[in-house]
């Protein structure tokens, strides 16, 4: 990778981003973004020469890595050929995505609406449920993310809700499995699974089964806190959507596409859902695209009926493209089982050894290159390093931490009290060791806030 200074580059495109971009999720004259330069592999690099390690992989979603030239390619020659062409007609690069989707997702999941990402996705899928099934309510869970548009921000559980919530939207939380964090008072994670299943039904009796008409989980929940369900959770809400007839969608957004070591996570526990949604790592972001793959089931209901939503842009022929060549990549370079290999190896040891050293890590979990470390004031208590949505001085710990990495050249993923290690699937062995060599000295710094 080439990587050169140009300060006067890098301050006009800081320049011009500060008087006319409008950032997400940002109060906008308190930022101050990073002006990129170029990317490559698991790094990127700035207009002073700084190069930063992504243990974020953007947003979790570059799971092939920065500039795959395979996938570049296929853009390129796709533009080339048919730039774009609207989602009533038959393209082939079109047909082809989505033969390749679906030969990867569990059960009979064989059918696949394109979408341009993630909140779109689960959008779609939601309409589906409640047309399939001919009613309203959606219960989801208080620890989740599944987007920003109007259902899928209502169905999100962590607070970026709050502010976008019309409190009519006919979704219903309820508390997932978290054995670190028990709402259950569990000992254990039989204990948890146990108890998180009674207490999901009990809220579906209290709901009424027959208004209920999906629940969505994200497989393991992401951007909330990394929660890998325990065994037999997952395939105990779907025997109880079969037994009350309720759809079971399974948001696959960023856990899907390698990042847990599989395909899709549902494969870890052999679950199908009758929906699943996915985007992200379909082709690491590259064109934006996003799907919901549909079971026989609910595709019948619309042989005879139309489907009443739609998207420009749906299928987008570069979108597709990119997600073939990433696919096919992904195929032929072993990314999947490249990134168990690292999850059960390298990352997995890797952070266990760090909370040994540092009183700072109350607890690992993961798996795949998907992990979270969380921090705590006091292991004893559980105390978290910084409170629930905490802002400003409450916040001041984590905000620290996360500026530390970056001066060592670590861009990190933090939320809340949690630090994540979500970098690339095909990262090397070395460039993960790098990024935890990092963490090492970084988490020393951190350990002053223990008790």
């Amino acid at each position: 990778m080439s990587i050169s200074v140009d300060s006067a580059a890098g301050q006009a495109v800081k320049a011009a981003d500060r008087a006319h971009v409008f950032h997400s999720w940002s109060a906008q004259a308190l930022i101050d973004p990073l002006a990129v330069a170029g990317a490559e592999g698991s790094y990127f690099w700035d207009y002073e020469g700084n190069r930063f390690l992504d243990f974020s992989s953007q947003l979790v979603n570059t799971n092939i890595g920065h500039q795959h030239p395979k996938v570049v390619a296929a853009i390129q020659e796709q533009a080339g050929k048919l730039c774009t062409f609207a989602p009533a007609f038959a393209v082939d690069v079109r047909s082809e995505a989505a033969r390749l989707i679906a030969e990867r997702t569990p059960g009979d999941l064989d059918k696949i609406f394109f979408t341009n990402g993630g909140a779109e996705a689960n959008e779609n899928a939601i309409r589906m449920a409640r047309l399939h099934t001919g009613r309203q309510k959606v219960l989801s869970t208080y620890r989740s993310y599944h987007g920003a548009t109007a259902n899928a921000i209502a169905m999100t559980g962590d607070p970026r809700r709050w502010a976008n919530e019309t409190g009519v939207s006919g979704i219903v939380h309820f508390w997932g499995p978290y054995t670190y964090r028990s709402n259950f008072h569990a000992e254990n994670e039989a204990q948890e699974c146990e108890r998180a299943l009674q207490h999901l039904e009990a809220t579906i009796a209290f709901e009424g089964p027959q208004t209920v008409a999906a629940i969505i989980l994200e497989t393991v929940v992401g951007t909330a806190g990394i929660l890998v369900p325990p065994a037999g959770y997952l395939a105990g809400v779907r025997e109880i959507c079969d037994r009350y007839g309720i759809v079971f969608i399974l948001d696959e957004v960023m856990a899907g596409f390698g990042r847990t070591g599989a395909w899709f996570a549902a494969d870890h526990w052999g679950v199908t859902p009758d929906l699943l949604t996915f985007a992200k790592g379909v082709n690491s972001g590259y064109v934006p695209l996003g799907g919901v793959a549909i079971s026989g089931a609910i595709a019948r209901t619309f042989d005879e009926r139309p489907f009443p939503g739609g998207l420009t842009y749906s299928g987008h022929p570069l979108a597709c493209a990119s997600a073939v060549a990433t696919i096919d990549a992904m195929a032929e370079e072993g990314i999947v089982e490249h990134a168990r290999h690292l999850g059960e190896t390298v990352i997995g040891p890797g952070l266990r050894e760090l909370a040994e050293r540092h009183p700072v890590i109350g607890e690992v979990r993961g798996l795949g290159v998907f992990w979270a470390l969380e921090l705590v004031r006091d292991r004893a208590t559980r105390e978290p390093l910084t409170p629930y949505n905490a802002t400003g001085a409450a916040a001041a710990p984590m905000a620290e931490l996360a500026a530390a990495c970056k001066q060592r050249g670590l861009w990190p993923f933090v939320n809340m009290n949690r630090l994540h290690v979500v970098p690339p699937c095909n990262s090397t062995e070395a460039e993960v060791k790098e990024g935890l060599a990092i963490l090492d000295e970084v988490l020393s710094l951190a350990d002053a806030h223990t008790v």
